[in-house]
């Protein structure tokens, strides 16, 4: 047996969300990415003596509703502390956290794995700062520090340790940055570093229940340096057990360029960081009334709308997962659905037609130049068999496009789209199918190759132009074959 194959992995996260807020955690900075190195600062983010912080109420907010929407315990006192580390992206010499008293406690993310859901638990969320950012190759001889991060408002996620492959930490990692952006509190980029997480990753023998000593991979900002890490960490920690070594508590660093891990540092335990009670910041107090009014306003959350998709509307797990994947495209379908008959063609439009076209166009769907009640008309036209399905698509959605102020049906009319069930014009289309292909009518008729119908249809509606409609066309395709065998 594979050594591996008789161990089971363990990992827990601490996800960092970087918040949307106009401002810094503490003071009033430009909090937005990017900007000329060092000018988004000010003496509190710079650390001088004698300034003093003051909370931003926006970071408190977007915390509450992340811990609602995750079903936590907000807990309506809670306190600041200061972690105290030495290193040159941390000007005060400590970091603004909450260490005994964070906001919010328990609760859990659904995630989906293939076609079966998981619960993966949360021990607590708590608000911090943001270090600044060391940049080590741009100079051969020095590292450089941009300290406009510094004092940008986080979200720390701490899970339980549930997860049990990459795979499942891909995709805790996408509801995760999926939620936020539905919320609104962050816009979950990890090339910006709005997103990135810790990974604490451990071993133990399948069947053993105490946990292994666990090692933190630091500062991951790509899933797909994430899987990486994980993988080569489990083999690493699984070939010094069976060699009859100890896993070390340590913290280490990913190197993507070779695909491993090294260490950083021990890793440090609570009182490594001497924490206690900031004494510049009162307690964060919340009244009961401040976070109900928050929890009402909660919009319904992804998975509650894709398994609403799926069981309610019959939709494919694969569709369900392109709308619910910006809180924007579940909103339209579900407006769309309410509108017309057929959910199911309202979702295979948005997904094969008006998302492809935003994404193509940067076009944000609040801006979309159809409004639901065209796209509703579009698919009625459609539903009631005024105009075939590849016609529609094909031909009059990119008219309707270049023309939004004009109903589908009028410019259906206008562009000689609509299906006829005239009798003699596709009784003379029927004459012509037949005329054109007396070989295949024979085979039909004389040698029972029913098959050939299909052919037959082919042809009438090519030569339509996908004007006839197909039932009455069919119709009258069967009588002229079988009158005349």
């Amino acid at each position: 047996m594979n050594p591996q194959e008789r161990y089971e992995t363990i990992v827990g996260l601490e996800v960092h969300v970087q918040l949307s807020t106009r401002s810094k955690a503490f003071c009033g900075d430009d909090a937005s990415f990017g900007g000329e190195p060092n000018t988004r600062v000010s003496p509190v983010s710079l650390g001088h003596p004698g300034t003093l912080p003051r909370l931003n109420a926006r970071q408190v907010e977007c915390a509450v509703r992340l811990g609602l929407a995750l079903g936590c315990e907000i807990n309506l006192r809670s306190r600041f502390d200061r972690k105290h580390y030495f290193y040159t992206d941390l000007p005060k010499g400590y970091q603004i956290t909450q260490d005994a008293e964070p906001i919010c406690r328990g609760g859990a993310l659904p995630i989906r794995i293939g076609s079966e859901w998981k619960s993966v638990g949360i021990h607590h969320i708590h608000m911090e700062e943001d270090a600044g950012k060391s940049i080590h190759d741009q100079d051969p001889r020095h590292s450089l520090i941009d300290l406009n991060r510094a004092g940008v408002p986080l979200l720390e996620i701490v899970t339980e340790p549930d997860l049990r492959s990459p795979e499942e930490v891909n995709a805790f990692m996408s509801a995760m940055r999926q939620l936020v952006r539905w919320l609104g509190i962050s816009d979950g980029n990890m090339q910006e570093g709005s997103l990135r997480c810790d990974v604490n990753v451990s071993v133990r023998k399948k069947g053993s229940t105490a946990l292994g000593q666990r090692c933190e991979v630091k500062n991951l900002n790509s899933m797909r340096f994430a899987r990486k890490a994980i993988e080569y960490e489990v083999r690493r920690q699984i070939a010094l057990l069976e060699k009859g070594g100890r896993v070390g508590q340590t913290t280490l660093h990913f190197d993507p360029r070779t695909g491993r891990t090294s260490p950083l540092r021990d890793k440090e335990d609570a009182h490594d960081y001497r924490y206690f009670p900031d004494p510049d910041l009162p307690p964060v107090v919340l009244e009961l009334a401040y976070v109900e009014g928050l929890r009402a306003a909660l919009p319904p959350l992804p998975w509650e709308l894709f398994r609403r998709m799926v069981e309610d509307f019959s939709l494919k797990t694969g569709e369900a997962e392109i709308l619910t994947a910006e809180r924007p495209a579940a909103e339209l379908f579900f407006q769309l659905a309410a509108q017309t008959p057929d959910a199911r063609a309202a979702a295979g439009l948005l997904v094969n037609k008006v998302l492809p076209w935003a994404q193509e166009h940067d076009c944000p769907l609040d801006s979309f130049p159809l409004p639901v009640q065209r796209l509703a008309s579009f698919l009625e036209l459609v539903h009631q068999g005024k105009v075939s399905t590849s016609i529609a698509y094909q031909r009059l959605f990119p008219a309707c496009l270049q023309h939004p102020d004009q109903d589908p049906e009028t410019l259906a009319q206008t562009l000689n789209l609509l299906q006829s069930k005239d009798a003699d014009f596709l009784q003379t289309l029927v004459g012509q199918v037949l005329e054109r292909h007396p070989d295949k009518v024979l085979a039909y008729r004389r040698k029972g190759k029913k098959g050939l119908l299909g052919f037959f249809m082919g042809e009438l509606m090519r030569a339509s132009k996908g004007k006839a409609d197909p039932q009455a066309a069919n119709a009258l395709l069967r009588r002229a074959l079988e009158e005349e065998g």
